[in-house]
């Protein structure tokens, strides 16, 4: 199976990123204006007219997927924006996303309370979970911290919806066989991941889509090329993030220290990988 997923963030007027989301400027490189959005799904739609769908059309009963490459648009770390701007936005082009949320802030400044997030799933779009705590490095969290990170995830959106929850993001891009094992093993069927590809992993009754990242400063026309399918920002996309993921690896806790100083983290924000505050390790 393939299918093409972007992975979006928040989307807030011009200036008011920290109204949304994570503060901090990391953070914010991956927050688009409404205008920039609105463009992006006006290109989207030319490029490929009534694509996008989700992931309960295309594995509920009677439901096959629009097109030959299925496009899905996804939302991660649940910003209040999710309610505010993006899901209008979706809605009034007959679309529907997903949103994955970051228990640990729910009803936080900034981020969805649980009436929107059921106001949410009500207006007929996906909610998944985004872990509890949003660690970076969620690939380096031991096993033990792993299931409870998506334990606790889930059956917080569960007892908020009254649904089981089956749809779920990997945050800060740092994915692995064991955040999947474990993912799986909280109820999650459907996990999406940052790799850049089109292909859709089977692992048991679950599948793992890739999905490729828009920033703030991505053009329109390469959203809707990568969501008609363009096989070369395809392929430019996953080159970059090979290297990427090498920098990663070699560079470990420092890569996002650095990276971090140069993209400006936000002195009051730690992820959960750096502390324990919002989902203590068990191990």
């Amino acid at each position: 199976m393939k299918a093409v997923a972007l992975m979006y963030h928040d989307v807030t007027p011009p200036g008011r990123g920290p109204s949304s989301g994570f503060p901090g400027g990391d953070a914010e490189r991956y927050k688009l204006t409404l205008d920039r959005f609105d463009r992006h799904l006006d290109a989207i739609d030319r490029r490929a007219p009534g694509a996008a769908t989700t992931t309960d059309s295309m594995f509920g009963a009677g439901c096959p997927p629009p097109r030959a490459l299925p496009l899905l648009l996804t939302f991660d770390d649940g910003g209040a924006s999710a309610a505010e701007w993006i899901a209008g936005a979706l809605e009034r082009r007959g679309w529907r996303g997903h949103f994955f949320i970051t228990t640990g802030y729910i009803g936080r400044p900034g981020f969805l309370d649980a009436p929107a997030i059921r106001g949410l799933r009500a207006r007929g779009h996906v909610v998944g979970s985004h872990s509890h705590s949003h660690p970076l490095r969620m690939a380096h969290c031991s096993e033990p911290r792993l299931r409870d990170e998506w334990r606790r995830s889930a059956a917080l959106l569960s007892d908020i919806l009254g649904a089981p929850i089956v749809t779920a993001s990997v945050p800060g891009g740092d994915h692995s066989d064991l955040v999947a094992r474990t993912a799986i093993e909280a109820g999650i069927r459907v996990l999406f991941t940052s790799c850049p590809t089109d292909r859709v992993a089977r692992l048991g009754d679950a599948c793992v889509f890739g999905r490729y990242a828009m920033q703030s400063a991505t053009p329109a026309g390469a959203a809707a090329a990568l969501a008609a399918g363009d096989h070369v920002p395809r392929m430019n996309r996953r080159a970059i993030w090979t290297i990427k993921q090498a920098g990663k690896r070699l560079g470990g806790p420092l890569y996002l220290r650095v990276r971090g100083r140069l993209l400006g983290a936000s002195a009051d924000m730690r992820w959960g990988d750096e502390r324990s505050a919002l989902s203590k390790d068990p191990s």
